[in-house]
């Protein structure tokens, strides 16, 4: 078994008492109102057979128990829950001391570092048995190569929890009203990219690209072939920081930087402050989230009525090739802890919300009130599916890993700017995704400790190597103290799960 947390397993050991996250351990929550229209409903007619459960789930600014999504869980499922919280801060200290009082919650939503921790500390109940004799939705809705990232010594811990899927968030954007004015033509590579930028500067004199600390990659980096964190090389992993192209990327920014073709401000620029300078028409060029565009566009639109705005698609590298980078992680752990009185339980509600048709109503609610379908794609009856759903990802417990990315897109369907944003970047980068290979890997100590830091060592200092704070000559010198302070044990771990998983 992998080296168990010291601190946590010292916790486990202690006979501590405390009190739960939110309600007495000892009291069922009052019976549910009808969720809605029961016809076809799978619960089963002998409720009263059926425990209640306890369910520890994050941090969020709503009762859990007053939600429309948990009463039509307990509906489908004929499971009464109590759902509690974690706390806002010192939420895995909180989580460390619930389990050391062995306080008997049956299921738990936990981030990765918290799976990690519990897992190793023995906190955890393997589920391969309750999934092999109770989880046929369970099986069904998961994809075998999902399981990997929750599996430690060849025991799978939780269920994963995945998310929606694959998909692109962001991607350059362009005032196509100032190319018309200086005919100019939308760039397909980083050198004509230079040249649109040169032009604006020297014609509109306004600040050509803009963007924040948060937004140092992205199209820009793919094009010199900085895709994700990591990338296989010759059947090994190598960071970013790592891989030469780190180097091209880092001084084609510089020049960008240093002939004020790129904001002077974006190392100290929140997003919030960027979007504002590329909607009040201070700059020409800004890498737009999808889920900013709604606010983005219309502030534009406000401020310059004759504005428009064009998407760059994803730039071609020197082979001539557009790639872009993206991450397949595993959002969240549902797990069982050992010390659950209802195992056996907690699987059997687990597996019966990823029945098809209970699923799909948690995820989108039901026709005709919460949701209608228009030329084959699901959209949103508002305001009734914002009053129910918006917080129905937290009470998802894994999800159906081919239909949800379907179903889910309803969300991006509530705004016609918003929807327009998101299909045309997903229609850009379809067949040029390249995902992080280490996307489904399991926790690993030396990638899980390290990785928040080494990410802002890094980050820190390519803002430094484009402001020419750093000559990009130091590199080699940053380089080293990035390996010294973690990143070469970081490295050697990923690689060492990386060949045994192939």
């Amino acid at each position: 078994m992998m080296k168990r947390t010291a601190s946590l397993a010292l916790i486990l050991g202690l006979s501590l008492v405390v009190a739960g996250c939110g309600g007495s351990p000892s009291s069922d929550p009052e019976p549910a109102p009808a969720a809605g229209n029961t016809e076809g409903d799978n619960a089963n007619t002998k409720e009263e057979t059926k425990p209640s459960l306890r369910m520890i789930m994050q941090y969020s600014l709503f009762d859990p128990n007053k939600e429309y999504t948990g009463n039509y869980i307990k509906e489908k499922t004929g499971y009464n829950m109590q759902y509690e919280m974690l706390p806002a801060e010192n939420a895995d200290e909180k989580l460390n001391l619930l389990m050391a009082s062995k306080e008997s919650f049956d299921l738990m939503k936990l981030s990765s570092a918290q799976f990690y921790n519990l897992a190793t500390a023995g906190a955890l109940e393997p589920i391969d048995e309750l999934l092999a004799e109770h989880g046929n939705y369970i099986n069904q809705a998961i994809k075998p190569e999902s399981w990997g990232s929750a599996t430690i010594d060849d025991k799978i811990y939780a269920l994963p929890e995945t998310g929606a899927g694959v998909s692109i968030g962001e991607e350059l954007v362009v005032r196509q009203d100032w190319l018309d004015e200086l005919g100019l033509s939308i760039p397909t590579t980083t050198d004509e990219l230079y040249t649109v930028l040169k032009t604006i500067k020297e014609k509109k004199k306004i600040i050509p690209l803009t963007g924040s600390r948060d937004s140092i990659y992205g199209d820009i980096a793919a094009a010199f072939g900085v895709l994700t964190d990591w990338k296989e090389v010759n059947g090994k992993l190598v960071h970013k920081a790592e891989q030469p192209e780190m180097k091209e990327f880092l001084a084609y920014m510089n020049k960008l930087y240093s002939e004020g073709l790129v904001d002077t401000e974006m190392p100290l620029n929140t997003a919030s402050k960027a979007i504002e300078k590329f909607s009040s028409g201070q700059a020409a060029v800004y890498k737009l989230a999808w889920w900013n565009a709604g606010s983005t566009i219309s502030a534009l639109n406000k401020n310059t009525p004759d504005a428009a705005v064009s998407i760059i698609p994803y730039l071609k590298n020197k082979e001539g090739k557009a790639v872009v980078g993206a991450v397949a992680n595993t959002t969240w752990f549902i797990a069982i802890p050992k010390a659950s009185k209802h195992k056996e339980d907690a699987m059997k509600l687990l597996n019966a919300k990823l029945e098809p048709e209970t699923f799909k109503g948690m995820a989108i609610g039901i026709e005709g009130v919460h949701h209608e379908v228009k030329d084959g794609k699901y959209y949103p009856i508002l305001p009734k599916f914002n009053d129910d759903l918006s917080n129905a990802s937290a009470f998802m417990t894994g999800v159906d890993e081919e239909h949800y990315p379907v179903y889910w897109q309803a969300r991006v369907r509530k705004d016609p700017i918003l929807q327009s944003y998101y299909e045309n970047f997903q229609k850009n980068a379809e067949g040029i995704i390249v995902v992080d290979p280490m996307s489904l890997a399991p926790p690993i100590e030396a990638v899980s400790k390290n990785t928040l830091k080494l990410n802002k060592l890094l980050d820190d200092n390519v803002l430094k190597f484009i402001a020419g704070t750093e000559p990009l000559d130091a590199y080699d010198q940053f380089l080293a103290q990035w390996h010294a302070e973690g990143g070469a044990d970081m490295v050697k771990a990923a690689n060492e799960w990386y060949s045994s998983a192939k």
